[in-house]
């Protein structure tokens, strides 16, 4: 009888499903879109411990090289993750999930139809873009906004947000009238309540994004788990309905 007394209490001590934590850091244009997928990941693994720190793709990268411990990378360009992996950072491949596309958005007003070239006769007092320097939607911002012409013009005007969805919430918090913003936090429905406009491609460099598992995940079997789910056809539906554009080897064959 002890003995069974015994072999219950250590069977009480190791649970047989023990969750592995998995740390993921993720540019803020996924803020939404990625908190939907999460919830459909714990359905499915009612176990996971998953939390996600979001933030600029060019921090989240300076702080994976100084040993932040995070298991997954999901930037929102590829340059990011591919430095990382030739530098030994990370132990996969860089893995596209998604084209992104930016936006010309407003709290305060419907921005159908405005190009960007009319913000040079618009009256607004501030004009809200990511920080170019380590924020890629804004360094896409920026380009747009000087292919376009206008960013001498236009530029005594702005205020930089840390991130994508600071940019965002500084619109919407009164700190800008306008913003250049991520179409996947556009089309949140808080954000949707008034028309945004969506800036030509052909403006400025792709928004190519990649993910990658880092050298700090690569013994996370939830790691593994995670970035495999990412191909899961409800989740491209997720990411589709956030407008984010698949790549053509997602369009071409989803997995179940």
């Amino acid at each position: 009888m002890s003995r069974i007394l015994l072999l219950l209490c250590l069977l009480g001590m190791f649970p047989a499903h023990a969750s592995e934590k998995l740390t993921i850091a993720a540019a803020s244009d996924l803020r939404y879109a990625l908190d939907d997928i999460i919830t459909l990941f714990k359905q499915q693994q009612p176990a996971a411990d998953v939390r996600v720190i979001y933030g600029s793709s060019g921090k989240i990268s300076t702080q994976i090289r100084h040993g932040a411990p995070y298991d997954v990378f999901f930037s929102a360009d590829i340059q990011f993750p591919e430095q990382l992996y030739a530098e030994g950072h990370a132990v996969t491949q860089p893995q596209l999930y998604a084209l992104g596309r930016i936006v010309l958005w407003s709290p305060q007003q419907n921005m159908t139809g405005i190009e960007l070239s009319q913000l040079t006769t618009m009256p607004f007092r501030r004009l809200a873009i990511a920080q170019p320097a380590h924020a890629p939607y804004g360094q896409r911002a920026k380009k747009a906004l000087q292919a376009t012409g206008v960013w001498s013009a236009v530029e005594p005007k702005l205020v930089y947000g840390e991130n994508i969805a600071q940019t965002a919430q500084l619109a919407q918090s009164g700190g800008a009238d306008i913003a250049i913003i991520a179409l996947s936090l556009a089309v949140f429905p808080e954000l949707a309540k008034q028309g945004y406009q969506l800036i030509p491609a052909e403006l400025h460099q792709e928004l190519t994004q990649a993910y990658v598992i880092t050298r700090h995940g690569a013994s996370n079997s939830s790691a593994q788990q995670f970035t495999t789910f990412m191909t899961n056809k409800d989740v491209l539906a997720i990411m589709q309905g956030y407008g984010f554009e698949l790549p053509a080897s997602e369009q071409q064959g989803r997995r179940e």
